[in-house]
């Protein structure tokens, strides 16, 4: 159960999602139009159940009233593409006749991709949990017509298991409750929803009063809460399942770039984490990239869905790793190594189109992989002494076994185990690892390979964008930027749509007001909900990372756009809230209240985005308005930093920036060599959250980090040029060379003109 440099390379093509066979209509046709309704969906994962026997309708008005209509409760299910145990369950209970039939008979059945509707996840994950006390995917949650949650579980076995019912086992029982009880059963419905609604009312943002003080001590204290719950043995926090504490990892590298009594134990925590993930089997030492989590607490075994908003945010850490100049136990080489290796498997495992120039990035990589008709977990990335033995020859094939732990027994399955050092190599075992590691993974791009998720979703791309061109920039490797602008382009293009109605002009022109951000596409069409606030802060955090790094204008001005955006959307009353009420249903189960939820989950919590993105614009435009509204929603930290901060890693990283300014450098004078080696020094400084504006980029243009690319024109798409508040009046040297103004509050302090004066003055304001 799932719980809550390029030349050379082989570019494996993704096996597709399989095309859905005909829907089978069972043998329960009580109700006219009574069918599977998933065949026409644009969701891979929805698709992938169009062939059950259950009938199942996509979440919408419609099923609800269709239950209704019936009378009998809702089943919902919902889970994801790449999800190993939703194909369990689906396998065992959805593809059964005689389960579908009871199922068809008494409940009317809908399937939700979480991915596509994370408001719907969300509210069912917070009800589940209260339920049963556990969360995770496949969820099943059983709802009246109006959608308020009654009971819910995960995943359910299609026989008794100790201390767990079957799934048949517990459609009887709700069936009986539904027929016997009735009126208990929408009492404590009501009530839970109630429950739900004192919890979002406890944590509630209002934007409209004065902001708190973050203290750094409250910091401090947070990086001692997480000592406490550290694995220093295994990296990472608590035991199995261990998942990637991807924004606390961006917390702990801030606060160690600040010196203070507890840099050193953050960045002790933070190293081991990104060191033992590195050499782990979490880490896919031949292509690169990072599986989803892992079950052991060793990272040896892990959970092998590749998720796009996890790579994205880990490429970013062990990018900010190398910034930090990195640490005896994870060297900044061996860290950028890592990055590069998860870039370029970002961009040809989950690219679009042209892997140079992708439309888009897809959403994931399965974790199984269908092998003679039959579902096996990581069969493409198993290996076992045989199967090295034919591709390597007995010799290296043995030492290789011996270096990576595959052994007699697997450790996954009888396919065999992952490949993993589990320990930082020698140099004797570096240069055979590098000579074996071209002919293994050629071997291994021949196998079956597992199904993609083609969905482009706006938030995580808009994650991507932020880290690929840091990468790009740190690593000099300005192909990433690139691509960065490419996957840029394409969410402008195909992702901000005029609003229902609007008479917003044409697509790819933002327009304020005009304009939504729609959250997910399929094959170039954008299609369903506008994005959530961790959409438009996500692709905010995006643009505004390209402008630093490539200085073009244009990237600037869509973050003001979807900042301005979601400052209209998702502040209410002067309260700040995650969805703008995309289904009464929702809006129901959580006792008719706006939610918010402060706490990250896979990615950071919108709540958290979002001040991160208010905190650089401010700094950028040096609004008082928006600095004010991310200290407001920073007001969540102090009940939570010292309690559950592991829960709060976007929050604290986003206050350490708060904390330390953030620094504004603006860089003056013409384009050319020294502008760039000043620029390049800004982008390589550890400052926590500081931000770049660079003089002279207009579009079209070399960008400032761009020498000697052969990228070609910027991505066509609508030109706009705002200015750039923090370049007003930014002049260069007397002698007309550029030179380079560091802020804080747009207050400067003498300009700078050499590499060596900025870096010094950069380490005296961290220090301050």
């Amino acid at each position: 159960m799932a719980t809550s440099s390029r030349a050379g390379r082989v570019r494996k093509t993704p096996t597709a999602m399989p095309a859905p066979e005909p829907a089978d209509p069972g043998t329960t046709r009580e109700w006219p139009g009574a069918s599977n309704a998933l065949g026409s969906e644009p969701s891979a994962y929805l698709r992938q159940h169009a062939h059950n026997p259950v009938h199942w309708r996509p979440f919408g008005d419609e099923a609800f009233a269709f239950a209704a209509a019936r009378d009998v409760p809702v089943f919902l299910s919902i889970g994801y593409a790449a999800c190993h145990w939703c194909h369990v369950m689906a396998h065992e209970s959805f593809e059964d006749q005689d389960t579908a039939d009871y199922l068809n008979a008494h409940f009317v059945a809908i399937k939700v991709d979480r991915e596509e509707r994370p408001d719907v996840d969300s509210v069912y994950m917070a009800a589940t949990q209260a339920i049963s006390g556990e969360g995770g995917w496949p969820m099943s949650v059983f709802l009246t017509p109006e959608g308020l949650a009654f009971h819910a579980g995960t995943y359910f076995p299609p026989f008794p298991q100790p201390g767990r019912p079957s799934f048949r086992q517990v459609l009887e029982a709700v069936h009986e409750a539904w027929l016997e009880r009735r009126d208990a059963v929408e009492q404590n419905a009501r009530g839970l929803a109630a429950g739900m609604a004192d919890a979002q009312l406890a944590t509630a943002v209002s934007l409209d009063r004065p902001p708190e003080v973050i203290h750094r001590s409250m910091l401090s204290e947070a990086v001692r809460v997480l000592a406490r719950s550290e694995d220093p043995d295994g990296g990472g926090f608590g035991g199995a399942p261990k998942f990637p504490p991807s924004a606390v990892l961006e917390f702990l590298i801030r606060h160690a770039a600040v010196p203070s009594d507890t840099s050193d134990a953050a960045r002790d925590m933070a190293g081991r984490t990104l060191a033992a993930m590195a050499r782990s089997a979490l880490c896919d030492q031949l292509d690169g990239g990072f599986a989803r989590y892992s079950v052991t607490a060793d990272w040896s075994v892990p959970h092998f869905e590749k998720m796009l908003y996890d790579n994205a945010q880990l490429l970013r850490a062990y990018v900010h790793w190398v910034r930090l100049r990195g640490d005896w136990v994870l060297p900044a080489g061996e860290a950028a190594q890592v990055a590069s290796r998860a870039a370029d498997w970002m961009l040809d495992s989950l690219g679009m189109g042209d892997s140079a120039a992708p439309d888009g990035l897809a959403s994931s990589l399965d974790a199984d992989t269908v092998v003679d008709g039959v579902h096996h977990e990581g069969a493409s990335y198993l290996w076992t002494p045989e199967s090295l033995d034919a591709v390597l020859g007995p010799g290296d094939a043995a030492a290789v076994a011996r270096l990576m732990n595959i052994g007699a027994s697997g450790t996954v399955s009888a396919l065999g185990s992952p490949l993993h050092p589990g320990r930082q190599l020698t140099g004797a075992e570096s240069r055979l690892w590098n000579r074996v590691r071209p002919d293994l993974r050629a071997a291994r791009s021949a196998r079956p390979q597992p199904a993609r998720d083609d969905k482009v979703v706006a938030g995580w791309n808009g994650l991507a964008i932020a880290a690929l061109a840091e990468a790009g920039a740190v690593l000099d490797r300005p192909e990433l930027i690139a691509a960065a602008e490419s996957v840029a382009a394409y969410l402008v293009r195909v992702h901000w749509r005029p609003a229902t109605g609007s008479g917003a002009s044409k697509p790819g022109v933002p327009s304020s007001g005009a304009q939504v951000l729609i959250r997910v596409s399929h094959d170039g069409v954008a299609r369903g909900i506008s994005g959530l606030l961790e959409d438009y802060a996500f692709c905010a955090e995006g643009f505004l990372a390209l402008y630093a790094v490539t200085g073009h204008r244009r990237w600037y001005g869509f973050a003001e756009e979807l900042i301005r955006g979601a400052c209209v959307r998702f502040v209410v009353d002067g309260r700040l809230s995650d969805s703008v009420g995309e289904s009464a249903q929702v809006f129901n189960a959580q006792g008719q209240h706006p939610g918010l939820d402060p706490f990250d989950n896979a990615a950071p919590s919108g709540a958290a985005a979002f001040a991160g993105v208010l905190l650089s614009y401010a700094a950028y435009s040096g609004s008082h308005e928006h600095r004010a509204m991310a200290s407001n929603i920073l007001s969540l930290l102090p009940p939570i930093a010292g309690r559950a901060p592991r829960g709060a890693g976007w929050l604290l990283a986003t206050a350490q920036a708060a904390v330390a300014g953030p620094v504004e450098a603006a860089v003056s004078g013409p384009a050319g060599r020294k502008q760039r080696e000043l620029h390049r020094a800004l982008l390589a400084s550890p400052s926590p959250g500081m931000v770049v504006a660079v003089q002279g980029e207009e579009s079209g243009e070399e960008g400032p980090v761009k020498e000697g690319a052969d990228d070609g024109a910027l991505p066509e798409i609508g030109v706009m040029e705002p200015e750039v508040p923090l370049l007003e009046a930014r002049t260069a040297a007397a002698d007309g060379s550029p030179q380079v103004y560091l802020c804080r509050g747009m207050v400067c302090d003498l300009p700078l003109g050499s590499v060596e004066e900025l870096e010094q003055r950069l380490v005296a304001m961290t220090e301050n």
